[in-house]
């Protein structure tokens, strides 16, 4: 039963980056790792790809042939992918019968995961084929910044959870660049677990005071409220704790930490209950305001870099 990870998200959220640097994370493990590119776009990837759609069709060709424009013919690279969704199955298949684990690297339209089917119709196949996979949302933290622009976040958010109906983890990446990018009006742990949206609607409307769009203000953030759907992990991708606090929230939501489970394996359970969300924000707050500069690197050569072996010190994550 293969496990894995389909990474999403908008333009410039660091989903490659996600994926480069989760692979040399769960290599370090001893988790045998593989990036699948779905990004028909993606020209410059750090890390070297077991499957890429590209040898199945480019954005370049698509809007050569059909006088597409970027957002067109991505969708219709999406839309031909799902078509040939049998060529995808049969380049998974060695993969996933040596027991690797897959990390799916997606294009960063947005419409694809709120608007088009496609993306919702291949995860749906690959589940009839018996994978486990959960969506990795991937947001910007600097959307925190600022009122308008997190409500925003918070209605993609709920918008793609409802749209792809799969197990979801919502992360604020770049954490470790939140304190450059602006003041938050809250501390990190209100963004993270979207408490009480009135203390922030009453900043939205501070900036914006008019009356018709204090209404309609107010409605949208009922409307994520009664849902109560969305929250966020944080991640400093060139943090081996953060990543490894990521990781247990995406093995609970794909359910590869159950993937050993037998009788009298209590420790896998216990593991499942080990994150709490809000002193994980709350540390991650403390961290990056104090110590940024104090991060360990996990790409090769990247400063402060260490031998992959170091990752393993004190991790308390479950292989099998």
């Amino acid at each position: 039963m293969p496990f894995g990870q389909l990474v999403i998200g908008p333009p410039g959220s660091g989903k490659t980056t996600y994926c480069n640097g989760m692979q040399q994370f769960l290599n370090a493990l001893g988790r045998k790792t593989v990036i699948v590119n779905l990004d028909p776009a993606n020209d410059n990837m750090p890390y070297e790809c077991a499957v890429n759609v590209e040898d199945l069709i480019t954005l370049e060709d698509a809007m050569d042939a059909y006088q597409l424009g970027p957002n067109g013919g991505m969708v219709y690279c999406v839309e031909y992918l799902e078509k040939n969704i049998e060529w995808l199955a049969a380049k998974l298949k060695p993969y996933a019968d040596d027991g690797y684990y897959f990390i799916f690297d997606c294009p960063g339209q947005v419409e694809l995961y709120t608007h088009n089917q496609s993306i919702k119709a291949i995860v749906q196949r690959l589940e009839k084929l018996h994978y486990r996979l959960a969506c990795v949302h991937l947001v910007d933290s600097s959307y925190c910044t600022e009122a308008s622009r997190f409500i925003s976040v918070l209605l993609l958010s709920l918008t793609t959870m409802t749209m792809l109906e799969m197990p979801h983890v919502n992360v604020l990446s770049k954490i470790d660049l939140l304190e450059q990018m602006g003041q938050l009006d809250f501390s990190l742990e209100y963004y993270t677990s979207v408490m009480d949206l009135d203390y922030l609607l009453f900043h939205l409307n501070e900036r914006e005071p008019s009356t018709r769009f204090g209404d309609l203000n107010k409605v949208i953030c009922e409307l994520i409220e009664d849902y109560s759907l969305v929250g966020f992990s944080t991640l400093c991708i060139t943090d081996k704790h953060s990543v490894a606090n990521l990781l247990k929230e995406v093995d609970k939501a794909n359910g590869y930490i159950f993937g050993a489970l037998s009788q009298a394996n209590e420790s896998i359970l216990m593991s499942a209950n080990s994150t709490d969300l809000l002193s994980e924000a709350r540390d991650a707050q403390m961290r990056y305001e104090t110590l940024r500069d104090a991060t360990t690197d996990i790409r090769p050569g990247g400063a402060g870099s260490t031998p992959l072996n170091s990752l393993l010190e004190n991790m308390s994550i479950i292989e099998h």
